[in-house]
């Protein structure tokens, strides 16, 4: 599997963590498992995506404004996060929070699919793009153990 392959089955992942989550009413156990998850989820993938793919794409002259920008998007998503743990389940508020983030993290993992992989397949050799592949899936085990 590609360092590519593995993010985008991340992704898909998180879109379904996402499409549930603002499905979740109120201050239930459905809800509260799931934002878990799905905070841990995007942090892990976060944290590995940043190592694997965003610190070797800022070696590139080409690439390094765009990995710039998306790791400053990662911290917008941690900060959404952020809210939504500090608002309780039951407020009217938590759901506009949570579509927020929805918003937020499938622009940026269309953003990534359509714009960053490109610019990281053009600037990353091939054996490095293999290696990386390594790097990611390492990052992300060790992040579930944590």
């Amino acid at each position: 599997m590609t360092l590519f392959e593995a993010l985008r089955e991340d992704h898909r992942t998180q879109r379904t963590l996402l499409d549930l989550l603002v499905r979740t009413e109120g201050a239930s156990d459905g809800r509260d498992a799931l934002f878990h998850r799905l905070k841990a989820a995007l942090q892990r993938h976060a944290a590995a995506e940043e190592r694997a793919l965003y610190i070797p794409m800022m070696e590139h002259d080409l690439a390094q404004e765009k990995a710039r920008h998306s790791v400053a998007e990662h911290h917008a998503i941690d900060e959404l996060l952020e809210t939504l743990e500090e608002t309780s389940y039951s407020s009217p508020g938590w759901l506009a929070h949570a579509r927020r983030l929805q918003e937020q993290v499938i622009h940026h993992l269309d953003e990534e699919e359509q714009e960053v992989f490109q610019l990281a397949g053009r600037a990353l050799p091939d054996d490095q793009k293999r290696r990386l592949a390594e790097t990611y899936r390492e990052a992300m085990t060790k992040g579930s153990a944590e």
